[in-house]
């Protein structure tokens, strides 16, 4: 097989898109922001390469087809089952296969995945290039600016420079440093202090590349900010803690002037999802949770929140549990 051309990205970076975070996107959030904004790029949650080789596939890689840009991140570190997991990705019709070397879990370090294999970049490059030799659609790269005391600009920009002669579309950087020992995952987003500067400069110095920032963008107004030194901004935890911000979203950065949903056709929708999957056998909580937040900042969102937490169990609220709650906050 002929080897890419490390120069040549398969695909533009979007201007903006929504993490991959573990625990949050799964396939119920991301239609529930498919309600709120067409065009930004969705990610999954993590899905290792020994969950998709030998797992439940379709529970780990089934989504709707609204979901659309839609991107697989995946965990891991031998070439040749990323590779696989790559294909299986793409035969389940993802736009974009993502390799995580960003998470900084012990659970993610003990399988020698994850933030630790910014340390290894050349296993990180054998790794791209055998994607990148596999499928068609992008593959990218989601990582830190450094770990532990590899920390400095120029480790990062190494560690850039190797792997993207394996081919890489994407250059997605978290702009904080890894602690992996000492600091929990929750603490590695918010206690490393953020060096913005230093992905612009990766941009600068790496001008054919496409880079990403991430990391303590809080909203849009920021993103535009960021994109007048990279080429693409990703949200994490706001998009989760006020998914609504989203609304403006195609506006600005994808000239698509349609009318976005308000929150309330946001409700009757989820409510008809809610019963479909419902229906299926799965837990209402499951879907639920990714909406307690869909009114924060308006009148009411304690009264929403409130009674979805308080009532999601109940079973004689099933078809109407969204619609009541909705009604409760607005009273």
């Amino acid at each position: 097989m002929e080897a890419p051309d490390p120069n040549v990205a398969r695909a533009s970076t979007p201007p903006l898109s929504v993490a991959p975070m573990m625990d949050c996107t799964d396939r119920h959030y991301r239609f529930f922001m498919r309600l709120i904004t067409r065009r930004t790029l969705l990610y999954t949650e993590m899905v290792t390469a020994g969950a998709v080789l030998h797992g439940d596939r379709d529970h780990v890689l089934g989504f709707d087809p609204v979901e659309h840009p839609v991107a697989l991140q995946l965990g891991g570190e031998d070439p040749e089952q990323l590779a696989e997991c790559a294909r299986i990705g793409v035969d389940y019709g993802y736009d974009e296969i993502n390799l995580n070397v960003g998470c900084p879990s012990s659970r993610v370090q003990t399988g020698s995945f994850g933030a630790c294999l910014m340390a290894e970049p050349q296993k990180v490059a054998d790794a791209v290039a055998a994607m990148r030799a596999a499928v068609a659609v992008p593959v990218t790269v989601k990582h830190r600016i450094g770990i532990d005391d590899l920390d400095r600009y120029e480790d990062m920009a190494n560690f850039v420079d190797v792997v993207r002669q394996a081919g890489a579309d994407r250059f997605s950087v978290h702009a904080r440093k890894a602690w992996l020992k000492g600091l929990s995952p929750k603490q590695n987003r918010t206690v490393p202090p953020l060096r913005y500067d230093e992905v612009y400069r990766l941009k600068r110095e790496f001008s054919e590349l496409q880079v990403e920032i991430n990391g303590g963008i809080e909203s849009l107004d920021a993103a535009a900010e960021h994109l007048a030194h990279v080429d693409g901004v990703m949200i994490g935890r706001a998009a989760y803690r006020d998914p609504y911000l989203f609304a403006d979203a195609d506006r600005r950065f994808f000239a698509d002037d349609t009318a976005p949903h308000t929150r309330e056709q946001i409700v009757e929708v989820m409510q008809a999802y809610l019963a479909r999957w419902t229906a299926r056998g799965t837990r209402p909580q499951h879907v639920v949770r990714h909406l307690l937040t869909l009114f924060a900042g308006q009148p009411g969102a304690r009264r929403w929140k409130r009674f979805l937490s308080e009532n999601v169990n109940r079973a004689e609220l099933g078809d109407r549990l969204l619609l009541e709650a909705a009604s409760r906050r607005a009273s």
